[in-house]
């Protein structure tokens, strides 16, 4: 597996089953997986295989929690969070540490470790740095996925889009984070994901919101089309 890359988005919403039922539906993904660990932050959760990519949608079941905070930021369903895998994830927590930005959990397991940094230090989702072992392997798809990786449809996440205050600014911390470059384009930015053929596009506000991810491309799916999800637009190419 190429690395690093873009291994996981999560959407969050305020109800779980129509989002759910709505990716399902449009991409004919198979039944996904609810993880009962998310419920130490007042979650619950469905987690679909895209390919060997994951897209997942989250949902409060309790006040006070991060994501309910986020929901009410943006005013409704929306992106949330953007997880990416590393080959070290020792050297990857070390440049995060040097570059001044926060981490706000941290999990060390044998087979997977997870780093989610401050959403004020690098802004537009909650993004995390994570590792796994067999690379091929994501625990936080469930049993199936643990330890090796399971038989999966082809395609999977290729792109999304960030809205934000500050495009390169905002580029360029999620670059450092993964160790890359941004680059300006235009009124915008872009991180590339050279190893993995994946592209991070960042720009202007433009809906009225606060900073969030707005749209995720699919690459090599069995279904095509566009969708409007979660808050979120879906393209499958």
């Amino acid at each position: 597996m190429d690395l690093p890359r873009l291994r996981q988005v999560a959407l969050v919403a305020r109800e779980l089953q129509p989002v759910a039922d709505a990716l399902q539906e449009a991409f004919g993904w198979a039944e996904p997986f609810h993880d009962p660990g998310v419920g130490a932050f007042g979650l619950q959760n469905a987690v679909f295989s895209a390919g060997d990519t994951f897209v997942e949608v989250v949902s409060p079941v309790r006040e006070g929690t991060t994501a309910g905070r986020y929901l009410e930021r943006r005013g409704g369903d929306t992106g949330y969070m953007a997880i990416f895998q590393v080959a070290d994830v020792r050297s990857a927590r070390e440049r995060i540490a040097a570059a001044g930005i926060r981490v706000v959990w941290q999990a060390d397991l044998a087979d997977v470790a997870g780093t989610h940094l401050h959403p004020r230090d690098v802004p537009g989702a909650i993004v995390s740095v994570d590792w796994a072992d067999p690379p091929e392997s994501w625990r936080w798809a469930g049993p199936a996925w643990t330890g090796s990786p399971a038989p999966h449809s082809p395609g999977g996440v290729s792109a999304i889009s960030v809205e934000v205050k500050e495009p390169l600014a905002a580029a360029q911390r999620w670059a450092q984070a993964l160790g890359l470059e941004a680059d300006r384009e235009g009124d915008g930015a872009t991180v590339r994901l050279v190893n993995s053929g994946q592209i991070l596009r960042f720009m202007s506000l433009r809906s009225g919101r606060a900073e969030g991810f707005t749209e995720v491309t699919l690459a090599g799916t069995a279904r095509t089309g566009a969708h409007e999800i979660g808050g979120v637009r879906f393209v499958a190419t």
